[in-house]
Order: C-alpha cells, then structure tokens, then sequence
C-alpha cells in the first residue's frame, strides 16, 4: 500500500507538474488544510482587473481538483481491481471513495468494506509559493501606486501645460498687437518722413534763391555804393568850383533890394521871393526866371514858413523816389516838384548867382 501511495503520489506529482509546465500555475500547499489555492502569475494577469483574476483562478481550480478526483477514482479502481485478484473476495460491500477526512494532508480517502482506509497524500514537499504571491502582490501594489501617481503628475503636468500654454498665447497676441502697432507708427514715420524730405527740397531750393538773390542784391549795393561814391566825389569837386563861382558872382551881384524894385515894375519873377513880393501868398508850383536862365524853369515855392518867399530846392517825404543816383541826375534833377524830388544842381546854381541867399531845412 506505501508503494501504491507513492506510485499515486508520483503520478499525481507528474500531472501537477505536467500542468504546471504548460499553464504557468503555482500550487501551494498549506499544512492542516484540505483546500488547494491556486493563482495565476501571468505577467499580463497582473495588469487585469481582480475580478477577472479571481474568476480565472476559480475555473483552474476547479479543473484540477476534478483531474485530481479523477485521478483517485482511477488509481482506486486499479488496486480495488489488482485486490480481486490476489485476495479472495469479500462480501462486506462495496468500498467508499470520500475527500476532506480527518487525515491531515490526505487529498483522497478511499474507505474498503471490511473498514480498512486508504489515503492519498499530496507531497509534503511542495514548495511554498506564498511569499512570492506577497512578493508579486507588494510589486502590483508599488505598480498600481506609481502608474496612480503618475497619471496625477501627468494631469498636473498637463494642467501646468494647458496653464502656460494660455499664457503664451495672451503673451502671442500682446506681442502681435504690439508689432501692429509698431508696424502703423513705422509706417506713419515713413509717411512723415517722404513729407519732411520734400519740405526739405523745397526749403533747400528756397535757400538757393534766397542765397542767388543775396549775392545779386549785394552786387547791386556794392554797384549802387560805388556809384553813390563816384557822385559824392564828383559833387564835392563840383561843389568846389560852384563855391569859388558862387563868391565870385555874389560879389558881382547886386543888392536883393534893388532886384526887388525891378520885379515890383513889371520884370519877370526871378524866385519865389519876387513872387512873394508881388503878392503871392499861396504854397505851389511857380515859374521864375533866373538872370543866367533867361528860359526859366518851375519850383516849389514854401510862402508860409518862416515870412515866405522861400524856394524848395529838395523835398524828402515817404522814401517814394530813390535818391541813389548818377552824376547826371543830379546835374539835371528828379522826381516830382509835387512830390519828391532834387530841383538840379543847374537850377540851384542859376538862383544861386543871382544874389545872396539863406539856405534852411
């Protein structure tokens, strides 16, 4: 009977490990107890919901406690058939097949009809894959806990991502307002400046005229100075000799008394003193006929100034007449005897022969 035990033992060790080779199952064997536990280790199982492990590991379960219930009812049958033959047969009644009995570590106890037991044992040897279970279960455990972990860390990440991602593109959109804006100013300043660069031509060919007609007009003033000077020198040699004929002909001259009394019988007006003398009390235009000017020329006569009787022989009011002439304008006079005007250096010397005259401005 030990070595049918063992030869069922074996054979029942060489499923098990039949088994085990070709569905990676761990058996564990747990001392005072007649239950099995069965687990599955797959390295997929692992990452599948419980529930489905626990299913999985029930059906396993069940399939090799039925192999196992097999296996006793066959091995039972053969020494329950090799005992017909070698013993002679007993009318005690037929043996009774039970599992769970007292027996510790008995899977199997098959019960004869004269009383007698046979148990079939689970080797006592089999190996403890419980701390491996707790091994691979802390493991699952640390997984679950860092894939957890993770998934907060990446929805974290992922806030913080979706946070910066926002404030970049309100920074985007500043920063593309902000080169619209610096794009119209640039625009404007390029607009004001074309408007500069013509103001600037323009001011630069106003310039230029104004420079052309500065230098024309001061070519012109240092002509009209020559001139003036030219003038002034030929009046002052000419005032010269008017000097040394005027004494000369004023000692020559006779007494504006008696040339009075010539006017008052009837003679010609020689200035605007005999037509004072005459009469004439009204300022205006007169013909006077001097003694060397027998033609006679007109003047302006002042006869309220001063007595009267006075001859004008220049006349400056509004600056209407310019007076920056030649020698010859001088000679000759200019302007308006109404006006403005220089009577001539002829005509004054023509007066001027006559007799002694006052000269006042």
């Amino acid at each position: 009977m030990v070595n049918d035990r063992w030869g069922t033992m074996n054979t029942a060790s060489e499923l098990e490990d039949g088994a085990r080779h070709k569905n990676q199952t761990f058996c564990e064997c747990v001392p005072g107890s007649s239950q099995l536990k069965h687990r599955w280790s797959d390295s997929e199982s692992a990452r599948e919901a419980p529930a489905k492990r626990m299913s999985c590991s029930y059906l396993l379960c069940t399939i090799l406690l039925f192999v196992a219930v097999l296996l006793a009812v066959t091995v039972t049958g053969t020494i329950l058939f090799m005992n017909h033959y070698q013993a002679p047969p007993m009318s005690d009644g037929l043996p009774h097949i039970s599992t769970n009995q007292d027996e510790a570590n008995a899977l199997v106890t098959v019960e004869r009809g004269d009383g007698s037991r046979i148990n079939i044992f689970i080797d006592p040897n089999c190996p403890d894959y419980n701390s491996n279970f707790l091994r691979l279960e802390g493991v699952q455990t640390s997984l679950l806990h860092s894939l957890t972990d993770h998934d907060s860390d990446l929805k974290s990440v992922k806030g913080q991502d979706r946070a910066l991602l926002v404030s970049l593109a309100e920074e985007v959109a500043k920063l593309s307002a902000h080169a619209e804006q610096l794009k119209m100013d640039y625009e404007a300043l390029r607009r004001g400046q074309g408007s500069l660069g013509q103001d600037l031509n323009t001011l630069q060919t106003e310039q230029g005229r104004l420079i052309q007609l500065l230098s024309d007009s001061q070519i012109n003033m240092v002509k009209v100075v020559n001139s003036v000077s030219d003038a002034l020198n030929a009046m002052q040699k000419e005032n010269v000799g008017l000097k040394a004929r005027v004494k000369a002909d004023l000692q020559r001259a006779p007494v504006r008394g008696a040339r009075l009394k010539g006017c008052s019988n009837g003679s010609r007006p020689r200035d605007c003193g005999d037509l004072y003398a005459s009469g004439h009390r009204e300022d205006g235009i007169y013909s006077v006929f001097p003694v060397h000017h027998p033609a006679g020329f007109q003047v302006y006569c002042d006869m309220t100034t001063d007595g009267g009787g006075w001859t004008v022989i220049q006349r400056r009011e509004d600056g209407s007449v310019n007076f920056f002439r030649g020698w010859e304008s001088y000679r000759e006079g200019f302007g308006k005897i109404t006006g403005e005007h220089w009577l001539g250096l002829k005509q004054i010397h023509a007066l001027s022969v006559q007799g002694n005259y006052e000269l006042r401005s």
